[in-house]
């Protein structure tokens, strides 16, 4: 039988869009999503080696040909769940590269259905840490 392909991270258009952007100006990038208050549960970007990818950050998938990382305590309240990248007006973390373009990243996110969920259950637990990272390269897409 074959397997369900599910991808527990996709992105919008918009966020494609902004992603190689932001990588045509710091080069290659990473998302993370750490869970915490505030600014700390929306999802940040950063250029790679701005930020240690620790030992339990969940490696989800790719966006727009750049990692997203989510820290592992969060990655259990969400592993039933997908998530969409997107993108919209306003001001988010003055970390994450968007932010002076007056535009802030953001998660929709729908729960996953039972035969997704069993397809995932299925490939076994994502990768974790930044041996996760290392993995990726060559990237995963190249630059524009």
């Amino acid at each position: 039988m074959k397997r369900m392909e599910v991808k527990r991270v996709d992105c919008t258009p918009a966020a494609a869009e902004l992603v190689a952007e932001l990588r045509a100006q710091h080069g290659e990038l990473l998302f993370h999503q750490s869970g915490g208050c505030c600014d700390g549960s929306s999802p940040m970007c950063f250029a790679r080696g701005e930020l240690k990818i620790g030992d339990r950050d969940v490696l989800l998938g790719t966006v727009a040909g750049v990692p997203f990382f989510m820290g592992g305590d969060q990655f259990e309240l969400w592993k039933h769940t997908a998530l969409t990248l997107d993108v919209v007006p306003g001001r988010g973390s003055g970390f994450s590269l968007e932010s002076p373009n007056g535009v802030r990243f953001l998660i929709r996110s729908r729960v996953l259905e039972a035969k997704e969920l069993e397809s995932l259950d299925a490939a076994g637990a994502p990768p974790r840490g930044d041996a996760a990272l290392k993995s990726l390269h060559p990237p995963a897409a190249p630059l524009r």
